[in-house]
């Protein structure tokens, strides 16, 4: 029988094992060795999914009292409005849900990060007595919308606090997906019902500036008349007065030098009266009072250094103060006509177009009128502005200049 030889010993290599990585194999641990460190436990949920399951979990105890507190107000002060006491009350609670309606504003910016502004509040110190500043209260359209969102509110904050409560023990996989689609809803209730009104909010604004604007206007005229009077008629007046002081002095010594004085006086005295007269104008002209706005336009356009045309197609005179702000935006342009244009010829076009006044001034000067390039044109925006009206200049360099103002019609 024949043996075979065994194989040397270095013939028994065991093959080595490539990982397909191509990185080494990290070697088997023994039984002694210690275990990698588990990473640290973390929750589910990010922040925000907390905070909105924490705003749906506290819906139904704010919607609770808020349902409470508005029924009350709202049965209290309609059981009472018989009474003497029942508008108060029913004021009082209006306020009330004017705070509550705070609160909630401040938990949805706080959980659900929504942005959302406080309405402007209640001028109760500027009301001047107590049955107005009810008056405010009782028509508080902020206050009747945080009542409202308050009482629909319930239902809502029963069913979110019940499915939250419910899925944090048998959904709570999917309850993020669940809470954003609630919060979702509350979002929308919050911007529908105690989100101040832009447009209302955007109109409270620019009856503020405009209010602004006209008390300054006044202000500036009546310094205006005060510093023509103290620089024109209060000096001719006093002049008139030490020059009649002196005449009366001259009277018996010196007839001939008397007589040149009072001559003097009354020339001094047709002055003030002028000065008296252009001033009046720039009040309120007595054309414009007695014969209307196309007889005052024409007036203006006879004192201009160019030749202007003016055309009125008004069947109706508009209310004292429309006609006035007319006929100075009128005498204002075309003041700038005689001294900036450089023009030849103008014209003044006043009709009416449906509930508005609409003045039209151009002139065939040079152009390059702003309303950013100076204070007369901004005066005037300004001073249309104030009463809801609009002014336009259409101005390029080389002309023509075409301003376009628009007021409000008011009937008389």
């Amino acid at each position: 029988m024949t043996v075979s030889k065994p194989a040397p010993a270095a013939a028994y290599r065991p093959a080595v094992a490539v990982p397909v990585t191509g990185r080494p194999a990290r070697p088997s641990r023994g039984t002694g060795e210690r275990e990698d460190p588990l990473p640290p436990p973390r929750f589910a949920f990010d922040a925000q999914s907390w905070k909105e399951i924490a705003h749906l979990l506290a819906n139904l105890p704010m919607a609770v009292m808020g349902f409470t507190y508005g029924f009350t107000a709202s049965l209290v002060g309609a059981v009472l409005a018989l009474t003497a006491v029942g508008l108060p009350v029913l004021a009082l609670g209006l306020l009330g849900a004017r705070l509550i309606g705070r609160f909630e504003r401040g938990r949805a910016r706080m959980l659900l990060g929504l942005r959302i502004d406080e309405p402007s509040p209640l001028p109760l110190r500027r009301s001047g007595n107590p049955f107005q500043a009810m008056w405010l209260a009782l028509k508080d359209p902020v206050a009747w919308r945080t009542l409202l969102y308050d009482v629909i509110r319930l239902p809502w904050g029963i069913a979110t606090f019940v499915i939250v409560f419910t899925s944090l023990f048998v959904a709570w996989p999917v309850l993020p997906f669940v809470a954003r689609g609630l919060t979702n809803v509350d979002r929308m209730l919050v911007r529908a019902l105690l989100s101040p009104s832009d447009e209302l909010e955007r109109r409270i604004a620019e009856l503020e500036s405009d209010r602004g604007v006209v008390v300054d206007t006044a202000a500036a005229d009546l310094r205006r008349i005060e510093r023509d009077l103290h620089d024109g008629a209060q000096a001719r007046l006093v002049n008139l007065a030490m020059g009649l002081g002196l005449a009366k002095e001259k009277l018996l010594e010196d007839p001939d030098t008397a007589s040149a004085m009072v001559e003097e006086a009354h020339g001094e005295v047709k002055l003030a009266l002028q000065e008296l007269r252009d001033l009046a104008r720039g009040i309120h002209p007595a054309v414009l009072t007695d014969r209307g706005l196309d007889a005052a336009l024409s007036s203006v356009a006879s004192r201009c250094t160019v030749p202007v045309r003016v055309t009125a197609e008004l069947t109706a005179r508009p209310a004292q103060a429309i006609e006035g702000i007319a006929y100075f935006t009128v005498s204002e342009l075309l003041q700038n006509v005689s001294k900036h244009s450089g023009a030849r010829s103008a014209s003044v076009d006043v009709w009416r177009a449906e509930d508005r006044l609409l003045i039209q001034v151009r002139d065939d000067g040079h152009g390059g009128a702003r309303l950013d390039g100076g204070t007369g044109m901004r005066g005037l925006a300004e001073r249309l502005g104030a009463v809801d009206g609009l002014f336009v200049v259409d101005s390029p360099p080389g002309g023509p200049t075409t301003v376009t103002a628009e007021l409000p019609w008011r009937d008389r």
